[in-house]
């Protein structure tokens, strides 16, 4: 009877010990960028977003995912403490993809179960 009530006050312990650790949480004031139009000679157009965590645990972006490979991802690779901010570098190459154009950028964390969604839009001339 001692053990398995020494077992439940280790289960509550340890729940009240991960409830008290905090979360981080990843929030953006702009989540969308609109490059306009663009021409396609002058090369690769880049936007920064600014995440922040509002969390009250340090906020790890693990990874970054464009949704094609003429857009690629730089980002804050150190934790971001609570109430700091990092940065989401965008750079879109429009280099043979003439018309308009919308992507999509999925920004995986310990603040937010699946991912965070940035996009960016324009159109190549």
């Amino acid at each position: 009877m001692k053990q398995i009530i020494f077992i439940f006050m280790a289960i509550l312990l340890a729940t009240g010990m991960a409830t008290a650790q905090g979360k981080a949480v990843i929030s953006a004031d702009e989540t969308s960028h609109d490059f306009g139009q663009i021409k396609e000679a002058d090369g690769k157009v880049s936007t920064t977003f600014v995440i922040k965590n509002t969390g009250d645990a340090p906020l790890v972006v693990t990874r970054v995912i464009a949704s094609c490979g003429c857009t690629t991802p730089e980002w804050t690779k150190e934790p971001i403490a609570p109430g700091q901010t990092g940065n989401i570098k965008i750079t879109y190459d429009p280099k043979g993809r003439p018309g308009t154009f919308a992507k999509t950028i999925s920004v995986y964390s310990n603040g937010k179960t699946g991912s965070y969604i940035l996009t960016i839009r324009g159109e190549v001339n």
